[in-house]
């Protein structure tokens, strides 16, 4: 592990004591080399500089805690050093405050270091050269000055500059992952509720119409009506079959479930057999006529309508009639089916056969209402040929 490493691996506190230290030590090396002042010569006395660079370095422990009252405390022996002759160790550890002060401080305390910072650089450079005679002079003032004040004020704010940037970099790739995050979780919940209604109308359809058809091929004499009966159970058990295949299909490969689905309004006749092999006496009025072909997403959505609604016709009022209408007019297409009310029918079902349907219907755009009319109970469905949602 590098030393760098080693130090920001450090607790906050250490890191700023280890810093304090650092100037001390480095500053006493100066003094014992006579390396310090600016002047040459220096009349205070050694232990008089140590005790000055000490009262500068020890407010470093503040430096992220709280780097103003750091600056402020350094700033009374800054002074002192300065009237006695400036050293350079005092002037190197002052330089840290003036860091720390525009890295870790408020907005308002960098943004006010900088202004003075840039104006001291203004004001010293202009000052130097009016009232030293010698432009070396002023040139040497201006050198001292900037590695002192404008260097270190200059280089915190480069970086704090960046680390605010990341830090929204960051936040803005949180709220990217959280956003990602809850359309997975909204498209897991839109995949459930749409097989979890394919499952209700296709196979439980199937399933039911089964079960109502072999307890009518049980109580039947005939055996001529019982062979039809169950040659219908025979096409309903295939066909759930390959409605379970294709859906088991769509798991594995991932593909659309509206491509893989074979049902359409040309297989409304199935329907209707399958609901007579039941019991109910059910007519069909279609008027799409040679209209062009619907749209697939329209076109299963109006079948699985018609097919639900006949199977709960079915289960509900067993031996009824029932009508079933299909109309396309002004790029709207309308399927109804309307059926009896039995003696023992209140209308009201178990499942979620009526949810089902009204989400098919709103997932193309259309509409679905459904309730007694008249002596019976009607499903009606609206759904839109030219504006089907994508």
């Amino acid at each position: 592990m590098s030393v760098l490493s080693t130090y920001r691996a450090l607790p906050g506190f250490a890191q700023d004591l280890l810093v304090a230290v650092a100037f001390v030590a480095g500053g006493s090396a100066l003094y014992a080399a006579d390396m310090h002042a600016f002047a040459g010569h220096d009349p205070v006395p050694g232990w008089g500089r140590h005790t000055l660079l000490v009262a500068v370095a020890a407010p470093l422990l503040l430096r992220r805690r709280a780097p103003a009252t750091g600056l402020c405390l350094a700033a009374v022996p800054l002074a002192a050093d300065i009237a006695l002759g400036p050293t350079v160790p005092v002037l190197l550890a002052f330089t840290d405050h003036l860091y720390a002060v525009t890295l870790y401080g408020s907005r308002r305390a960098n943004r006010v270091l900088v202004t003075v910072a840039a104006a001291g650089s203004l004001a010293v450079t202009v000052g130097a050269l009016v009232l030293t005679a010698d432009w070396r002079t002023a040139v040497l003032v201006v050198v001292v000055y900037v590695p002192f004040v404008a260097v270190p004020v200059w280089w915190a704010t480069n970086i704090r500059q960046h680390r605010e940037l990341a830090e929204t970099e960051r936040e803005a790739a949180a709220r990217l992952a959280r956003i990602a995050e809850l359309d997975r979780d909204a498209a897991v919940a839109a995949e459930r509720a749409r097989m979890a209604r394919d499952l209700h109308d296709v196979i439980a359809g199937h399933l039911s119409a089964i079960a109502l058809q072999s307890e009518a091929a049980l109580s039947t004499p005939d055996p001529t009506a019982a062979g039809t009966v169950l040659r219908s159970v025979r096409e309903n058990s295939v066909s759930a079959l390959e409605e379970m295949r294709a859906m088991i299909g769509l798991l594995r490969t991932g593909e659309s479930a509206e491509t893989t689905a074979p049902a359409r309004l040309s297989a409304l006749s199935k329907l209707v057999e399958s609901a007579r092999a039941s019991g109910m006496r059910v007519e069909v009025h279609s008027e799409l006529g040679g209209e062009p072909g619907l749209p697939a997403a329209v076109d299963l959505a109006a079948y699985r309508i018609a097919q639900e609604a006949l199977t709960n016709a079915v289960r509900h009022a067993p031996g009824s009639s029932a009508t079933v209408t299909v109309r396309r007019a002004d790029d709207e297409l309308t399927v109804e089916v309307v059926n009896e009310l039995t003696g023992t029918q209140d209308g009201k079902g178990q499942g979620t056969g009526l949810l089902s349907m009204r989400e098919r219907a709103q997932a193309v755009g259309g509409s679905l209402s459904a309730g007694p009319a008249g002596h019976g109970w009607r499903v009606r469905a609206v759904l839109p040929v030219g504006r089907v949602r994508s």
